[in-house]
């Protein structure tokens, strides 16, 4: 199977994207497997540090090494990472890619966070005993929750004035050594019941040309495909969605818990079916050139 690093390198000459969905738990992360199987295409699977407290790294690390075995290309990343504690201890755990968010902190602070992980994930490397794991940054701040909100979160950088700039993004890359870099422009995490904001093509394409490496959105859900389309050529290549399969997974349950069945694998089979019919589109989406 080709290795992440791989993946990203051909998509990004084939201006394509891979979708990246969270799971908190074994049937969000079925489903994900099911829609790469059906799409025959890749897919990241994220825990951010919350959903790897219920579902720890290395449970979800023997799965999806079993469902490489059977040919699915996952791949999993360790999302939202804060520290530099945590984010050696997902190193460890055997992720592909790990996402440090350092994006509330000043910048000389970012930039020193994000090298540090940088050099344990290449020592690791060169030790012989892990992994080469891609390190991401994020430069921006865009919220933190994954919910459905009434309005935007305070300082999310929405406008134009806020966005992330190319000079420091590139400073950034430049500074830390990341391989991947995660930009604000006009994208918030969650849902915003007031209004979503757009996307700014016009701030992606300026800082995929500045950036020196990938482009990740993070806040997908809410947008719309055509922004995606619009997104993916203008340099993403790698697409977070959340919020969006949450209340999916949720919804689809509902309505098989609002009926007399009490035998587990056939309340829970709608909602993970609806999951996968939701994902394939998406990751169909994200790779069309």
């Amino acid at each position: 199977m080709r290795t992440l690093r791989e993946v990203i390198k051909e998509l990004d000459k084939e201006g394509k994207a891979v979708g990246h969905f969270n799971f908190s738990d074994s049937n969000q992360l079925k489903a994900l497997a099911m829609a790469s199987k059906a799409s025959g295409l890749p897919v990241l699977a994220g825990l951010s540090e919350g959903e790897r407290n219920y579902f720890p790294i290395r449970h979800a690390r023997a799965l999806v090494d079993r469902y490489n075995a059977e040919g699915i290309e996952m791949y999993l990343n360790a999302d939202h990472t804060y520290s530099y504690e945590k984010a050696r201890a997902a190193i460890d755990d055997g992720v592909d890619s790990i996402v440090v968010d350092g994006a509330q902190l000043p910048f000389e602070k970012n930039v020193e966070l994000l090298k540090q992980v940088v050099a344990y994930a290449r020592q690791k490397d060169f030790a012989g005993i892990g992994k080469r794991v891609i390190v991401e940054g994020e430069l921006g701040y865009i919220g933190t929750s994954s919910a459905v909100m009434d309005t935007l979160p305070a300082g999310a950088a929405v406008t134009e004035e806020m966005m992330t700039k190319p000079d420091e993004l590139q400073k950034l890359v430049a500074e830390s050594g990341i391989e991947l870099a995660a930009p604000a422009v006009g994208n918030v995490h969650g849902i915003v019941k007031s209004g979503q904001p757009k996307l700014s093509i016009s701030r992606i394409a300026e800082l995929a040309k500045t950036a020196g490496v990938p482009l990740v959105l993070h806040g997908g859900s809410g947008s719309s495909d055509l922004e995606f389309r619009d997104a993916v050529r203008a340099g993403v290549r790698i697409i977070h969605i959340n919020t969006d399969l949450r209340l999916l997974y949720r919804d689809s349950l509902r309505e098989s818990l609002n009926t007399a069945e009490t035998t587990p694998y056939k309340f829970l089979t709608p909602a993970v079916e609806a999951m996968q019919r939701f994902l394939v589109q998406k990751m169909k989406l994200f790779h069309l050139s």
